[in-house]
């Protein structure tokens, strides 16, 4: 009885990494936008504060700051450490923290493709299952970031679609096993967003408009999917095209197709070939 009581003076929050700009920062606007407060994580502590600021003068509650870098092992546990410290808990987590690194994985440097897998996947696993027991408690839910890419193989950029792949696999597969807890898991999977990268690379002229999607559209789709219990989100009707392909041509034609799609985005910027490249996420 005394630790239920002790719990319940803790207060909800939604947790939201990677939110400094993309889809994150709109993924905030939403979440506050329904009356959620708000815990904003990333590395880009100016960033963060000038959402937080952008959120309080709508009339919203401003959110929490916390300038963690996602990348280092210790970082759930700062998250953890910091709301505590200020008597909260999450009873919604959003993992939409990520980056891509695009080249050919042999000529990429391995210890950045570790710590994209490090980041993409260790550290959104351990954001997912850190506060099973507090998401419970508020009848709350997670919402993971993955991306088209997930459905399908990626040469050259061959790290980051497995690690969307994981993301996608894992919390499918959470969405099941955490129902009957009265947590609700949903994935989305976005498929290109115009980003600040793809803006300074001139990538984003050259994808289809039938597969771009707006950060506010994404973060719209997803919020509005948690909400529902949904599994699996994905915006836009072209995208949703693409999650099939793979069902219905020979893996070995979408390999090639996906590799010439990547080489093509690359032509413009061969020079700086391979490189670092934004998440969806």
């Amino acid at each position: 009885m005394v630790e239920r009581h002790a719990m319940a003076l803790y207060r909800p929050v939604t947790v939201l990494t990677g939110a400094s700009s993309g889809i994150g920062a709109a993924l905030a606007r939403v979440f506050a936008d329904h009356g959620h407060e708000l815990a904003l994580v990333a590395r880009r502590e100016p960033e963060l504060t000038a959402l937080a600021d952008q959120i309080a003068a709508a009339n919203r509650k401003r959110p929490l700051v916390l300038p963690v870098d996602l990348a280092r092992s210790d970082a759930p546990a700062r998250i953890s450490h910091e709301l505590i410290a200020r008597g909260l808990e999450p009873a919604i987590v959003v993992n939409n923290a990520g980056f891509g690194l695009s080249g050919a994985a042999a000529t990429l440097d391995r210890t950045e493709q570790l710590a994209m897998i490090d980041l993409n996947v260790r550290t959104l696993t351990d954001m997912s299952l850190r506060w099973v027991e507090s998401l419970g408690r508020h009848r709350g839910g997670i919402l993971n970031v993955a991306s088209v890419a997930g459905f399908l193989s990626g040469p050259n950029m061959a790290v980051y679609y497995a690690t969307k792949a994981y993301v996608l696999s894992f919390s499918e597969a959470l969405h099941l096993e955490l129902k009957p807890r009265g947590i609700r898991v949903t994935v989305l999977a976005p498929g290109p967003v115009p980003t600040e990268f793809q803006a300074r690379a001139g990538l984003d002229a050259r994808l289809p408009r039938g597969l771009r999607c707006t950060p506010e559209r994404v973060a719209r789709a997803g919020y509005a999917g948690l909400m529902r219990g949904r599994r699996l989100v994905v915006p836009g009707v072209g995208n949703k095209l693409v999650t099939f392909l793979p069902r219905i041509l020979p893996r070995g034609l979408m390999l090639r197709i996906i590799a010439a799609g990547q080489r093509a985005a690359a032509k413009p910027h061969e020079e700086g070939w391979p490189r670092r490249r934004e998440s969806t996420g």
